[in-house]
């Protein structure tokens, strides 16, 4: 079962946005939070609270038990630019950007997709097998 929270709009850069979310990409939703607990970063006290929200979803959807859930997916979408004058000697001004993000957290309950690699690798070697006998 998955479990969604969105934030759009937020009020900080998407490539700063994105260095916090590469940390706790994958993992259980309680070392995330501790990640994001002590990481001294404006970005993860967003993605944090945002975190919070899809753990609150999950368990409104009734999961067994959320905080044994991973983070399947997250990413920080770049949104909408904000422009601002600055006004500079000379009658110059120059122009502040202010970007704004999307952020989306998706979180499941399925096992890894480690405990399947081993069943492919077998699949694998059987039609390697199976093609060296044909030729």
């Amino acid at each position: 079962m998955e479990a969604v929270a969105k934030a759009r709009h937020i009020r900080m850069s998407p490539q700063k946005g994105r260095l916090v979310a590469n940390m706790v990409r994958g993992q259980k939703v309680s070392a995330a939070l501790g990640i994001l607990h002590f990481t001294p970063k404006k970005p993860a006290r967003i993605i944090e609270k945002i975190l919070k929200s899809a753990l609150a979803n999950a368990e409104e959807k009734n999961v067994a038990d959320p905080e044994d859930m991973t983070i399947e997916t997250i990413f920080v979408d770049r949104g909408p630019v904000i422009k601002r004058m600055l006004p500079r000697a000379r009658g110059r001004a120059d122009v502040l950007r202010k970007p704004l993000s999307h952020i989306t957290v998706v979180l499941t309950d399925k096992k890894p997709a480690d405990e399947k690699k081993p069943e492919a690798a077998a699949e694998t070697g059987a039609k390697k097998a199976a093609n060296k006998g044909k030729k």
